[in-house]
């Protein structure tokens, strides 16, 4: 069974459990496959690869991190705890990201086999790391992990 699939499943035993967070993200989550076939000119009722399935995810879990920020910076933790728990539901669905320490063992390999030796190569190490660890780490802990480097 396919992610989407998977996913879609859920929707009747929240309903059942009368679970308003699960419901409100899974219903956006298949509204959200819908737009994305849509925008990549399939049908509605075509099925998206898995690998597209995790990046219209992981887009969900990047608006809801952004929401919680603003919401916390406004003082309405009242919003930022609602979107905390959509939060913790869609991370769920995501594959588990890697720690800053396997990051840290990978960007050192890959800053060894480029010869990045000062700061001004600083673009071109995250570049490369980005595009080896898509989907595997946050991009937040690359970051992270690249400037302790220097």
């Amino acid at each position: 069974m396919s992610l989407q699939e998977t996913i879609k499943a859920e929707l009747k035993p929240a309903m059942m459990a009368k679970d308003s967070v699960k419901l409100t993200v899974i219903r956006g989550l298949i509204s959200a496959f819908t737009n994305e076939l849509v925008s990549l000119g399939r049908t509605p009722q075509s099925e998206l690869a898995d690998e597209e399935v995790l990046a219209v995810i992981r887009r969900a879990v990047k608006q809801r991190k952004d929401s919680i920020e603003q919401f916390e910076k406004g003082g309405r933790a009242d919003l930022a705890d609602s979107e905390k728990a959509e939060l913790a539901i869609l991370d769920k669905y995501l594959p588990a990201m890697m720690s800053q320490d396997d990051i840290r063992a990978f960007a050192e390999a890959k800053k060894a086999e480029l010869g990045v030796t000062d700061k001004s190569k600083v673009g071109m190490l995250m570049s490369a790391l980005m595009k080896d660890l898509k989907g595997k780490a946050d991009g937040g802990d690359v970051k992270a992990v690249v400037e302790s480097l220097f």
